[in-house]
């Protein structure tokens, strides 16, 4: 069966420098500071980021082209109006919809949870240009973090503003456009955020390097204990470079439908995967050195990013400017990476009601901000979204799917328009992987999260 022509509307990225720093921004963000420093510290630093770099490669790229695919020969601008289509054309069940149906739903609970750690980290940068941590004991700094977690007053005075002022921001961001929004966030904060990166890694490496962290540091993050390899630090590096790049969420999946025919796919998606994993490894070489440095806690998870960091810059020399250019820092990452996460929810919900991008940006962003008012005032339901359901089940899930209809049922016709031009024979290599190596690898992180969390703990309960 040909392929028809394909009639979405004029909503276009306006060139490939803004996709690529729009697919850039939506996958660098929180997950390659706050998340990617935490799962390094505490599964065996190098060997980790080993597994982490072959994840990219062979199951990120391949989950990351088929989802371009996908939204670009689609004949919508939602990633469930393009999966049906191309269900339609390719004379196969809307069931495998379900794929960009479980995204959208784990992109829609991901964001409600984002805009709380964004919201952590809008409350730390006042604490730094204030000079609030200067001298404070490191014991007092950690605890202010517990406190945002755990205490209903600091949740109402420390998070709710800046959670509200985020999910706001996020909103009209979305509701702008393509182009007047999204666009041109990410070709504004990009850059900047590129800037700040490799400033605070030189930084971080040069001011280390009499005390030995620079060397701790580097010997932490590239040179491999084999030993430390298992079946959890590979899944925990699998399952890290989906959400990295934000695969099985149905983000790719819509910015494709905004793809110029012109750009190539299978370059587009090398581009991006090895961009956020730069950007990964670039981050972690602007926070182990200083870690090391001060004696600090490398398994802190989480923790390293708001008790440790700021107890490393508390007593540093110009530490609480640069501590403040931190926070700055993870604030870019956070919202181009959010406007990306409720775009799907938001171009389905305009497709489906006929409605402006407008309206269904701001109910939309309404609806996510009451499910995340759950997260901000309840550390359990925080985790359950996160560590329980959109991570490693909706996502995984999500991805699964996508690349089975890619690989397996997509129309040969249409999949060959889409690969055809510049980067053809890159393409054809990478369906190698979309066929025979992606769904293994996410076939398992979906079996083993869910036997993670949730049938392992029900059996020893």
């Amino acid at each position: 069966m040909a392929s028809i022509p394909v009639q979405r509307g004029t909503a276009q990225w306006s060139s490939r420098f803004a996709f690529i720093m729009a697919a850039v921004g939506s996958s660098v963000g929180l997950g390659n500071l706050w998340r990617f420093s935490a799962e390094l510290g505490t599964n065996g630093g190098a060997a980790f980021l080993m597994i982490y770099i072959a994840c990219i490669v062979f199951v990120g790229i391949p989950v990351l082209m088929s989802e371009y695919i996908i939204g670009r020969a689609g004949n919508a601008a939602s990633a469930v109006g393009s999966n049906n289509d191309l269900a339609d054309r390719s004379g196969v069940s809307k069931l495998w919809s379900s794929g960009a149906w479980f995204g959208m739903i784990a992109s829609f609970l991901i964001v409600s949870f984002y805009c709380v750690v964004a919201a952590w980290v809008l409350a730390y940068i006042p604490k730094f240009l204030f000079g609030e941590f200067a001298g404070m004991p490191a014991a007092n700094i950690a605890n202010q973090f517990g406190e945002m977690q755990n205490s209903a007053a600091a949740r109402t005075s420390n998070v709710l503003p800046y959670f509200l002022f985020f999910g706001i921001l996020t909103s009209w961001l979305v509701a702008r456009g393509v182009n007047r929004g999204i666009e041109l966030a990410a070709k504004l904060l990009m850059p900047l955020f590129f800037i700040l990166l490799i400033g605070l890694a030189a930084y971080s490496i040069i001011s280390s390097m009499g005390n030995g962290g620079t060397a701790d540091a580097f010997a932490f993050m590239f040179t491999p204990d084999f030993s430390k390899i298992n079946a959890d630090v590979a899944q925990s590096a699998l399952g890290q470079a989906c959400f990295s790049i934000g695969i099985g969420n149905a983000i790719m999946i819509t910015y494709g439908s905004y793809l110029p025919k012109d750009v190539s796919i299978p370059k587009s998606a090398v581009t991006v995967s090895l961009v956020d994993t730069c950007v990964a490894i670039i981050a972690g070489l602007a926070i182990f050195p200083v870690v090391f440095a001060n004696g600090l806690d490398f398994e802190a998870g989480p923790g390293i990013f708001f008790s440790t960091i700021p107890t490393a810059m508390s007593n540093a020399p110009g530490g609480m400017v640069v501590g403040a250019a931190f926070f700055f820092l993870a604030f870019f990452a956070a919202i181009t990476s959010s406007v990306s996460l409720l775009e799907p929810s938001v171009a389905y919900l305009a497709e489906k009601t006929g409605w402006t991008k407008k309206k269904a940006a701001w109910i939309t962003g309404a609806a996510i901000m009451t499910v995340g008012l759950g997260s901000v005032y309840s550390q359990d339901f925080f985790d359950f979204i996160d560590g329980g359901l959109a991570g490693p089940i909706l996502a995984p899930l999500s991805a699964l799917l996508i690349v089975l209809f890619t690989g397996w049922r997509l129309n040969k016709a249409i999949l060959s328009e889409e690969l055809d031009g510049p980067g053809e024979a890159l393409g054809r290599f990478i369906m190698i992987f979309v066929r025979y190596v992606a769904p293994i690898f996410m076939g398992l992180v979906l079996v083993l999260g869910t036997w993670s969390k949730w049938i392992a703990p029900l059996l020893a309960g």
